[in-house]
C-alpha cells in the first residue's frame, strides 16, 4: 500500500517543489480548455439557432475552436519542452538513486495527472463559470436579445475533455520517449551545457532582409482589396520569415558591430548585456521571434475586429438609405416581345401600399436610377470601355455611376448643381482633368468637369472589386445617354438599376423583418401576383435596414469576438514565452553575477546591467512587432474594404489604441516577470 501511494505522494511534492515552472503550465491548461469550452458551447447552443444572424457566429466559433486547438496544441508542447528541460538534472538524479526508466514513467504519468487533469477540470468549470457571462457580453454585441437562465452544455464538455486529454497524453508520451533514450549522465549534464559564441550567418542575413523588405512593400503597394487579399498570405510569410531570420542571423550581426564599437561596448552595462546576450541568442532568437509574431497577430486581430464592428453601423447607413429599398435591374432599351418598358413609380406606388395595408406608417418616399458600368482608366481623364484590351500594368479598372442632379439631391439632401449638356460634378475627392473622355471603337463621350460634390456613401461603401467613380449629370436624359453608351460598346451591357426608398415612420427592428418580408414575399403579398403596370425588369429585391443591421452586427460582433478570444490565447501564450524565457535565462544568469560580484563588480552595477539586459531584449520583439503593425496598415485598410468599410480614420483610430492598450499590457507583463527574474539572479 505504501509502495502504492510512493509515486502519487512524490510528484505531488516534485509539483509543490517546482511550482515556479508547473503553475503556469498548469493555468495554461486551465485558460485554453475554459477558452475552448466556451466557443463549443456557442457552437452546440440549441436556443441561439432561432436567433438571425447567428449562423454567422457558429461559423466563426467553429473556425475559432480549430485555430484554438492548434495553437493549443503548440503551447502545451513548448511549455512541455521547457519543464523537461528544466527537469532533466532532477529525473537524472532519481535515476542515478535507483529509479528505473519504468519508475520515472509511473511518476511522470501521476504528474500529468495531477497538473493535466486538474487543468482540464479546473478549465471547465471555469467555463461554465464564465460561459452565461461571455454569452451576455456577446449578445449584447450582436444585439440580440439576452437569454435567462444557466445553461451547461454537455457536448461542449465532452468534446473538450476529449481534446485536451488526448493533448495531455500527447505530450506525457513525448517525455517518456525522451527518458527512455536519454542515458542518466546526459540528464545530468543537460543544464551544464554551455553556448559557443555564434557565427555571424551572412547568407541569412540576407535572407531576413530581402523577406522583410519584400513583405513590406507587397504591403504599401497593395491599391486594392483583390490584389491585397490575393497577396495577403504571400506578404504574412515573407514578414514570418524575415522575422526568424531578423532575429536568428541580423541580431546576431547587430551585436557585433555593437561589440565592434569600443566606446559603446566597453561601459559596465552595455559589456555585461550585448556579451550574454550574444552567446545565448542563438537559443534566444526563436523565442523572440515568437514573441514578436504572436504580439503582432494579436495587435492585428483585435484591432481589424474591432474597426469592423465600430463601422458596421456606417456601413449599413451608408448601403441602406431606407428602412425599406426596392431595388430593380431592368434595360430600357430592350424589353421582351409585348412587354412594356419598366416603371418605378407604380412599383413604389404598390409598395407603400402593401405597406400601409399591413399597418405600417411610412413617412417619406423617394426613389433614384443610376446606370452603372465597369471602365478600364487608361489615364487621368481616359476611361475605355473594353475589357479585353491589356492596357499594360499602369491600367486601372474601375466602377462608374452615373446619376442625375435629382438623384444627387435624394440621397444626400443638398441643392442639386445645374449642369450643362455634356458636363459633370465628381463625387468625393476624385482628382480629374478638366475633360474626361469615355470610347471604344466609334463610341466616344466627352464631359467637361464642372466641380466637385460631395461623396455619397451608397456608391462608395459598397462590396465591390473596383474603385467607384461617381459622376453627376444634368437630366435623367444625360444617364440614358451614358447607358446607351455602354450598351453600344459591349457585348454585354450592363444593366440600369433603380431604388424605391421607403421610411417607415417609426424605423424598424428585427423584429418587424418576418413581417415585412410577408408584405412583400407572402403567399398574399405583393410580389405574388401579376404587375402589369410595372412593366418588365430583370431581376427584383427588397432588402430591409432591419435584417441588414441584424446580419451585419452578427458578423462583425462574431469577428470582435472571435478576435478577442483568439487574442487572449495568442497573448497567453505571449506572456507564457516570456515568463519561461525570463526563467530559464534568471537560473543560467545567476552563477555569472555571483562570479562577476566576486570579481569586484558592484551589487549596484550588477543591477543596473540586469535592467540593461532585460530592457534590450524584453522590447526588442515588441518594438518589431510596431514596425510590423506600421507597414501592416495599408493591406489591412484594403482587406476591411471588402467588407465596405472605408473609414481610414476609424481603422487608424482603432489600430492606435489598440497598440497603445497592448503596450501597457506587455509592459504589465514585464514588471512581473522582471521581477521574478531578479529574485532569481540575486
Amino acid at each position: 500500500m505504501r509502495k502504492k501511494s510512493l509515486y502519487p505522494r512524490l510528484a505531488g511534492q516534485n509539483i509543490i517543489k517546482n511550482r515556479r515552472f508547473f503553475v503556469p503550465y498548469g493555468l495554461t491548461v486551465l485558460g485554453t480548455s475554459a477558452a475552448f469550452y466556451i466557443m463549443s458551447a456557442l457552437v452546440f447552443d440549441p436556443g441561439a439557432k432561432e436567433l438571425r444572424g447567428y449562423q454567422y457566429v457558429q461559423s466563426m466559433m467553429v473556425l475559432g475552436m480549430f485555430i484554438a486547438g492548434l495553437f493549443t496544441a503548440a503551447i502545451l508542447f513548448y511549455t512541455n519542452s521547457f519543464l523537461m528541460k528544466q527537469r532533466r538534472r532532477e529525473l537524472g538524479l532519481y535515476n542515478i538513486l535507483g529509479m528505473g526508466k519504468g519508475n520515472l514513467a509511473r511518476l511522470l504519468c501521476y504528474e500529468s495527472l495531477f497538473i493535466g487533469g486538474g487543468g482540464i477540470v479546473s478549465g471547465l468549470l471555469v467555463g461554465m463559470l464564465f460561459h452565461k457571462l461571455v454569452t451576455l457580453f456577446l449578445y449584447q454585441m450582436l444585439r440580440f436579445d439576452v437569454p435567462f437562465g444557466i445553461t451547461i452544455s454537455v457536448p461542449a464538455i465532452v468534446l473538450t475533455a476529449v481534446i485536451f486529454v488526448l493533448l495531455v497524453l500527447a505530450t506525457l508520451v513525448v517525455n517518456l520517449l525522451r527518458i527512455r533514450v536519454s542515458s542518466p549522465v546526459q540528464m545530468l549534464q543537460s543544464t551544464s551545457q554551455g553556448e559557443r559564441e555564434p557565427r555571424t550567418k551572412w547568407l541569412m542575413t540576407l535572407v531576413g532582409i530581402l523577406s522583410l523588405g519584400a513583405g513590406y512593400w507587397i504591403a504599401i503597394t497593395a491599391d486594392d482589396p483583390i490584389s491585397a487579399l490575393a497577396m495577403y498570405f504571400l506578404a504574412v510569410f515573407l514578414v514570418i520569415l524575415g522575422t526568424y531570420c531578423l532575429f536568428t542571423a541580423v541580431s546576431i550581426s547587430v551585436l557585433k558591430l555593437l561589440r565592434a564599437n569600443k566606446k559603446f561596448y566597453y561601459q559596465t552595462s552595455h559589456f555585461i548585456g550585448i556579451s550574454g546576450m550574444l552567446y545565448r541568442m542563438k537559443r534566444n532568437a526563436v523565442g523572440l521571434a515568437n514573441i514578436c509574431i504572436l504580439s503582432t497577430m494579436v495587435m492585428v486581430m483585435v484591432s481589424g475586429t474591432l474597426s469592423l464592428y465600430l463601422g458596421t453601423g456606417e456601413i449599413i447607413d451608408a448601403q441602406y438609405p431606407a428602412d425599406v429599398n426596392l431595388t430593380a435591374q431592368y434595360d430600357p432599351l430592350t424589353t421582351e416581345e409585348g412587354a412594356t418598358p419598366f416603371q418605378g413609380q407604380p412599383m413604389l406606388d404598390r409598395s407603400v401600399r402593401a405597406l400601409q395595408d399591413a399597418g405600417f406608417a411610412v413617412a417619406d418616399t423617394d426613389s433614384i436610377r443610376y446606370a452603372t458600368f465597369a471602365v478600364q482608366q487608361a489615364g487621368t481623364g481616359d476611361f475605355l470601355l473594353d475589357f479585353e484590351t491589356d492596357l499594360g500594368p499602369d491600367a486601372v479598372r474601375r466602377t462608374i455611376y452615373f446619376i442625375s442632379a435629382d438623384t444627387y439631391t435624394a440621397l444626400t439632401g443638398e441643392a442639386a448643381p445645374t449642369l450643362a449638356e455634356g458636363e459633370v460634378v465628381v463625387c468625393g475627392g476624385e482628382s480629374l482633368p478638366d475633360t474626361i473622355t469615355f470610347r471604344d471603337g466609334d463610341v466616344e463621350a466627352t464631359y467637361q468637369l464642372a466641380g466637385r460634390a460631395a461623396e455619397i456613401p451608397m456608391f462608395f461603401w459598397t462590396p465591390d472589386e473596383y474603385e467607384p467613380l461617381c459622376l453627376v449629370v444634368g437630366s435623367e436624359a444625360a444617364v440614358d445617354e451614358a447607358y446607351a453608351m455602354q450598351h453600344a460598346a459591349y457585348a454585354n451591357p450592363y444593366d440600369m438599376y433603380w431604388r424605391g426608398l421607403i421610411q417607415i415612420e417609426d424605423g424598424t427592428s428585427e423584429a418587424d423583418v418576418e413581417a415585412l418580408d410577408g408584405v412583400f414575399w407572402g403567399e398574399s403579398g405583393l410580389f405574388a401576383g401579376p404587375m402589369e403596370d410595372v412593366g418588365y425588369y430583370y431581376s427584383l429585391s427588397v432588402d430591409l435596414k432591419a435584417a441588414a443591421e441584424a446580419d451585419g452586427y452578427a458578423m462583425a460582433g462574431g469577428f470582435l469576438f472571435l478576435g478577442i478570444v483568439l487574442g487572449v490565447i495568442f497573448l497567453m501564450a505571449t506572456v507564457l514565452i516570456i515568463y519561461y524565457k525570463q526563467v530559464s535565462e534568471g537560473y543560467e544568469d545567476r552563477r555569472r553575477f555571483e562570479i562577476m560580484q566576486q570579481v569586484g563588480l558592484t551589487r549596484a552595477e550588477v543591477r543596473a546591467s540586469i535592467r540593461s539586459q532585460v530592457l534590450m531584449v524584453f522590447f526588442l520583439p515588441i518594438a518589431v512587432a510596431a514596425i510590423h503593425i506600421l507597414f501592416d496598415f495599408n493591406m489591412v485598410v484594403q482587406l476591411l474594404e471588402l467588407f465596405s468599410l472605408r473609414n481610414v480614420l476609424l481603422t487608424a483610430l482603432c489600430t492606435l489604441d489598440t497598440v497603445l492598450v497592448f503596450f501597457i499590457v506587455y509592459g504589465a507583463v514585464y514588471l512581473l516577470t522582471a521581477r521574478t527574474y531578479y529574485k532569481i539572479v540575486s
